[in-house]
């Protein structure tokens, strides 16, 4: 009988891990899974690094492949224990000296288009000749194979100074990775924040992303695990936050401000964009509706002495843009191209005079307390 795959990891999908009450696949906690003959060799990380909690899920591995498959299978189970988000390793020494410029893309809240913005920013430098990459870190809910049209793309691999490294997928001139080339279309990702970060430490540091000027990652919003592991693990030369003018929007946008100019984070804001600044009808272009509200966020850029980095109309054809995988930048003439491809200017404006006025950034080291008593 021959061992499929399939089979493997459909008994696989027996098994829980009874510290996060879920299935071992749907976690993406198997790795390394290889068949030769009647021996399926494989990888499974688990968060309780106990003895006991070890011998456990391998017995329960081995259980379910011999009573589903075959009981005549040898199975060889090795167990991995997850880095929590404060033990991950800082990689310092990892450095990516072929890249000038790294630069996230944040926002306080979901739905404020940072993703969309993060594409046609890329897609605007790729157009200035400048040489780009963008990792979508938001491992969650990614969305920039979709908005580059390349969702049936599968990043390749190839050897460089004697490692494999992921080769990016390319679209507009602008190299990229996201969670989405390693997922089915339809299939949700669901990791806890140490299997995440892990992950964003890959697509960024084992990529062969060759000379780039400008790499930038679209995190996911708020700020949590994946934020912090980004100022671990490089040095940000700044942070760019997206909002629409809203009161609920800029709360969060506030906050993600905030977070970049902690003392212990120190990451230079370049400013804020305001998107959604307006509504313009296609038949009225020269109208103006602030639906959402008129300048909440160059008032919130005003308030925090931070640059208002440009005002992007809410139109119908970026959304289309997006929906169809062309970003809206590439439409040249359009009021909306223009008022992005300023952005980007922007951005690259405040970036040059971030390095000629400000100390170079660093890598950020995050101190953990131990926690105390006295009697």
């Amino acid at each position: 009988m021959k061992i499929l795959e399939k089979d493997i990891l459909a008994a696989l999908s027996k098994v829980a891990d009874p510290d996060k009450n879920q299935d071992i696949i749907s976690l993406g906690a198997v790795t390394a899974l290889k068949i030769e003959g009647k021996t399926v060799s494989f990888k499974v990380a688990i968060a309780n690094a106990a003895m006991h909690a070890k011998k456990r899920m391998i017995e329960a591995c081995e259980f379910a492949i011999n009573r589903t498959v075959s009981g005549d299978i040898k199975v060889n189970c090795e167990i991995e224990v997850m880095q929590k988000p404060e033990e991950v390793e800082n990689p310092s020494n990892n450095k990516l000296p072929n890249i000038k410029n790294f630069v996230a893309i944040a926002s306080g809240k979901g739905g404020v288009g940072k993703s969309t913005m993060t594409a046609n920013i890329a897609v605007a430098l790729a157009k200035e000749g400048y040489k780009v990459g963008l990792v979508d870190a938001d491992i969650y809910g990614p969305s920039m194979p979709l908005m580059f049209d390349v969702q049936q793309e599968k990043p390749q691999g190839r050897e460089v100074d004697g490692k494999q490294k992921i080769v990016p997928v390319e679209s507009y001139g602008v190299k990229m990775l996201s969670i989405g080339f390693f997922a089915d279309v339809n299939q949700a990702v669901i990791w806890r924040g140490p299997m995440a970060t892990k992950a964003l430490q890959q697509m960024i540091f084992d990529a062969d992303w060759g000379e780039l000027d400008y790499l930038l990652i679209d995190l996911p919003p708020g700020t949590g695990d994946i934020h912090l592991t980004l100022v671990q693990a490089l040095p940000l030369t700044g942070a760019v936050i997206v909002s629409t003018p809203q009161n609920i929007a800029l709360a969060d946008a506030r906050k993600g401000v905030n977070m970049f100019k902690l003392d212990t984070i120190n990451v230079p804001v370049l400013g804020i964009i305001e998107n959604m600044a307006w509504f313009t009808p296609e038949e009225l272009p020269d109208n103006k509706y602030f639906i959402f509200g008129k300048e909440g966020a160059k008032d919130l850029a005003d308030r925090l002495q931070v640059p208002l980095l440009g005002q992007i109309p809410l139109v119908q054809s970026i959304r289309e843009s997006g929906d169809v995988g062309r970003p809206a930048v590439l439409q040249e003439s359009t009021p909306v191209a223009i008022a992005l491809k300023e952005t980007a200017k922007k951005i690259v404006e405040q970036i040059e005079w971030t390095k000629k006025n400000l100390d170079p950034t660093k890598i950020v080291e995050v101190q953990t307390e131990k926690a105390g008593c006295s009697t």
